[in-house]
């Protein structure tokens, strides 16, 4: 155990230090848990100095909130909108939707800013599978035949509804797969092989020596001016989602790690560029496990690229990747871009692929999805995910559930807004199989510091929390949840 953290097993005790003790009211905690007593509701907030633990179990964190404990800055948070999540939302009535976007995107609620959204179908989408030029399946390497199309259109005015909410989104585009004639198979789904893109790297003399390199490039110039035109701006995309993944029951493609560099440094940044659009281009989109991609796609394609994006499906593999890679690439920007909130996940599940990712160097965290029905749909009749719940649960009666990992993610986000940045700190340990204390901390913009407590422990835990500033805060931290701090302003 590291001498910078202590813990003494005593049993449980009240919260009764706060009638004893000077309580700071320019500071607040809020707290969600496991049992759901605490939904983002305000408990007794942290006292200065070391306060009265009693017999209460004990644990020391520290931060550095000097400028020499800087670490990277925050976007955001948020989660995928796929059609699922469009479809299930334009059931609710336009005052309960307008509710439930308030509670998404605003400060009333887990004020999201980071949105991810899918490029044409996915898993979690009706059938049938479709992209922005289908064309009955018949070449059209002039992309005559765009058009969003009734699902498409659909996503960017729910998008553009967010970013009216929510002015600092950043959003995200990513396909499942190109149009199917674009493709060696000629199909969105259904075969597994040959599941890659037409456009030399595997049949002829490289990338772009025959095929539709370009019309793949212009694809995503058409989608982008589409989208802006229904008022949805696309801050960034990724050329294809999980490119290590061909499967043949729902939409994929496999993208070699540098056929995707070639096709970002020779085709698609320069047709943005050429199309005046400032939208970013980040690299990967998989898991934690293939680094080599990544880096092949910045040493390859630097003009264009310089952030990652990361899934969290890989096993066994910790998030201390995201600082290593941040090591070996000082200053590159780093995302986690999805990971999946099923219904039998452990309560802490979202708590984790938060933490994880911004104790290393992750600017901002996504979950996948953001909203379903009752059935964890719609979603394709065959392959994807059938259980995919979404951090919102669209019910039959005009309604909606927001479900535990909202509660967990929300604790993130409605604290640690876009222009925060990551403080140095210690203190976190998880013993194995009988839990631990995670925390992440920020300097916000106004000056305030938040500082985000998992306790995976069955009993409360009292906190010292020391600052690098000379500060000593001290309180109680309830069981099986995750607590929020936030610390007024130095003076």
């Amino acid at each position: 155990m590291s001498s910078m953290l202590w813990y003494t097993v005593a049993g449980l005790a009240s919260l009764g230090y706060a009638s004893v003790e000077k309580r700071a009211t320019d500071a607040s905690a809020y707290c969600s848990d496991s049992s759901g007593t605490y939904k983002l509701s305000s408990i007794t907030a942290p006292v200065q100095g070391s306060g009265s633990p009693g017999s209460e179990s004990t644990w020391k964190l520290t931060i550095d909130d000097t400028s020499s404990g800087h670490k990277q800055a925050i976007t955001g948070f948020g989660a995928a909108v796929t059609d699922a999540t469009v479809t299930s939302f334009n059931t609710l009535s336009s005052s309960t939707l307008q509710q439930l976007l308030n509670e998404l995107m605003t400060t009333d609620g887990a004020n999201f800013a980071l949105m991810r959204h899918t490029i044409g179908a996915s898993d979690l989408s009706g059938d049938p599978v479709y992209t922005y030029d289908d064309n009955g399946g018949e070449a059209d390497p002039s992309l005559s035949g765009f058009g969003l199309g009734d699902r498409g259109t659909a996503m960017a005015e729910m998008l553009a509804k967010m970013k009216s909410l929510q002015s600092d989104l950043t959003v995200l585009g990513s396909p499942w797969s190109a149009p199917g004639w674009m493709k060696l198979n000629g199909v969105i789904d259904g075969n597994a092989t040959d599941n890659n893109l037409n456009d030399g790297y595997l049949t002829s003399g490289g990338t772009g020596s025959t095929g539709y390199s370009s019309a793949f490039a212009q694809y995503f110039v058409k989608y982008i001016q589409a989208y802006e035109a229904l008022g949805a701006t696309v801050d960034a995309i990724t050329i294809q989602n999980e490119p290590l993944n061909s499967q043949s029951g729902y939409p994929t493609m496999y993208v070699y790690d540098y056929e995707s560099a070639q096709l970002i440094q020779e085709y698609i940044g320069p047709a943005l560029a050429d199309a005046g659009l400032s939208t970013e281009i980040w690299a990967y989109d998989h898991n934690t496990n293939h680094v080599e991609y990544p880096q092949t796609v910045l040493d390859e394609a630097s003009q264009y690229v310089d952030t990652v994006a990361w899934h969290c499906y890989a096993s066994d593999v910790p998030w201390s990747v995201l600082s290593q890679f941040y090591s070996a690439n000082p200053g590159v920007k780093q995302y986690m871009t999805e990971c999946w909130t099923p219904a039998s996940a452990s309560w802490h599940w979202a708590v984790n692929f938060t933490m994880g990712p911004l104790q290393n160097y992750a600017s901002g965290v996504m979950a996948w999805t953001l909203g379903t029905n009752t059935d964890d749909g719609p979603h394709l009749t065959s392959g994807g995910c059938s259980n995919c719940q979404g951090l919102v649960t669209i019910n039959d009666d005009d309604s909606y559930t927001l479900n535990t990992a909202y509660y967990m993610m929300a604790q993130f986000s409605k604290f640690m807004p876009p222009g925060a940045t990551v403080l140095n700190g210690t203190g976190s340990y998880t013993y194995s199989g009988s839990g631990g204390i995670q925390s992440v901390a920020s300097l916000n913009p106004d000056g305030t510091r938040t500082v985000v407590i998992e306790n995976t422990f069955s009993n409360d835990v009292y906190l010292t929390l020391s600052t690098e500033s000379g500060e000593e805060w001290s309180g109680n931290i309830p069981s099986e949840s995750v607590t929020t701090w936030v610390l007024p302003a130095l003076s």
